[in-house]
């Protein structure tokens, strides 16, 4: 974990990360009743595995993000 470089009253860092939780909260959580722990835990890993590998995005010209950032490193080497 890399600690943020920001500083206080400027969460532009922050941005990204609080965007994601808000999919996964209105793409999986809302959704369904976990019973455990346990179950929670296994659909965030299980909707984390689906967002990088499988979930097709706009603003990445229509790639998923393991996708993208293989493209991106192509364009670099």
């Amino acid at each position: 974990m890399i600690q943020s470089m920001s500083r206080v009253s400027r969460c532009i860092d922050n941005g990204p990360m609080e965007s994601f939780w808000g999919m996964l909260k209105s793409e999986m959580y809302y959704l369904t009743t976990f019973l455990t722990y346990e179950e929670l835990e296994a659909a965030i890993i299980d909707y984390i595995e689906y967002y990088n590998h499988h979930r097709y995005q706009k603003r990445l010209n229509g790639m998923t993000p393991l996708e993208y950032r293989q493209y991106l490193k192509s364009l670099a080497a």
